[in-house]
């Protein structure tokens, strides 16, 4: 049996036990993805357990803006099965909890990474992993991701590296789409609920094993983090999608994502741009266009990846080019994808770095579904 399908049937397999903790009538509320529902805080920064999909994400660099020296990512999803719902058993895969972490070493033009997954029935005190509702608090055995105050801390214990995380709040939480809502296809059910915190202050502990760093070595820089939730994010045409999220040293926030067809043709897109300071201003469909440039060809999976784009948003017309071409996550171990996820520049029309953020690409190595 493929080891990949062995760890997702193990993850389904239900255990016995006393007591269940089912989807609520107020955590079906909480999750319904709307126009013109108004985002919480800080209850919308936790879980929304009868949403069929959510993630939390935290990517961004450490080192100058002239020399960057590590890029990394952490990621944790959630995902309801729609299972086990009359099954009694405490421990019954009502939810699935994955997670991804990465760490890109510029200077060695190394690219570490890892995943976890576990089954989790919904009860709080879950002792292989766990999602709260109130406030931003996940964690997945030594892997955790929680928001304190003006503070989101992470701490990762990974094969191959070790990363601990303070990102400090400079700016108001950004809002996409219409307040919140965001669009993701033709169809108005194709939508999530969709934040972002850009600019946040990083502070890196990391240590990589097998390398040059003989103790654990600290690091200032930017970060971003993204949270989002909803039940039907792709519509049935779309394969895939690329993404950015860049802090401009302005201090702009740029985000800007297209939906893909089979033939690579756009079927949806949209973003935003927040000046520093000022409001932020949503893109329509129509207003986003990604034109791909140079590709990558993966020597592990033969996906294609294009690794520079020509980004044209209302807000400005900017090149995006990735710090180090082998940034691709196999994680068929976990969610049973495979995508590209990188730190990348921005670059104005003269040919200057702007920003620093992540690029993401799904869909190349196959189509992408959720």
């Amino acid at each position: 049996m493929n080891p990949a399908r062995r760890r997702w049937l193990l993850a389904l397999a239900p255990l016995s036990a006393a007591a269940a903790w089912p989807v609520r009538a107020a955590e079906t509320a909480a999750s319904a993805v709307r126009r013109g529902r108004a985002l919480e805080f800080p209850r919308d920064h936790g879980a929304h357990l009868a949403a069929r999909t959510e993630w939390w994400y935290a990517t961004g660099w450490v080192g100058s803006v002239e020399q960057p020296a590590y890029g990394f990512q952490v990621t944790f999803f959630r995902s309801r099965t729609g299972l086990a719902s009359d099954n009694p058993s405490r421990f019954a895969a009502r939810q699935l909890l994955f997670a991804h972490a990465a760490v890109t070493d510029l200077a060695a033009r190394r690219h570490h990474h890892d995943q976890r997954i576990a089954r989790w029935s919904g009860a709080p005190l879950a002792v292989l992993g766990a999602a709260a509702e109130g406030d931003a608090e996940v964690r997945l055995g030594r892997w955790w991701l929680r928001r304190d105050g003006e503070r989101w801390l992470s701490a990762i214990a990974a094969a191959g590296f070790k990363l601990d995380l303070t990102l400090l709040r400079t700016q108001p939480v950004l809002l996409q789409g219409d307040a919140g809502y965001s669009r993701k296809g033709p169809d108005e059910s194709q939508a999530s609920h969709y934040y972002s915190e850009p600019q946040l202050a990083a502070r890196a502990r990391l240590a990589l094993s097998g390398s040059a760093i003989d103790a654990a070595v600290s690091a200032d820089g930017r970060a971003w983090i993204d949270h989002e939730w909803g039940d039907e994010i792709l519509h049935r045409d779309a394969v895939g999608w690329d993404w950015i999220g860049i802090n401009l040293f302005d201090g702009s926030a740029l985000t800007a994502f297209v939906l893909r067809r089979r033939d690579g043709s756009t079927l949806w897109a949209g973003g935003s741009f927040r000046p520093a300071g000022l409001p932020a201003r949503a893109f329509a469909a129509g207003e986003v266009r990604f034109e791909p440039g140079r590709r990558w060809r993966s020597p592990q999976t033969a996906a294609s990846y294009p690794v520079q784009w020509q980004v044209q948003t209302p807000a400005g017309r900017w090149q995006l080019r990735a710090l180090m071409d082998e940034q691709e996550l196999d994680s068929r171990g976990s969610t049973g994808t495979v995508y590209w996820e990188g730190l990348s520049e921005l670059l104005d029309a003269d040919g200057r770095r702007v920003g620093l953020g992540y690029l993401e690409m799904t869909g190349y190595a196959g189509a992408l579904r959720l």
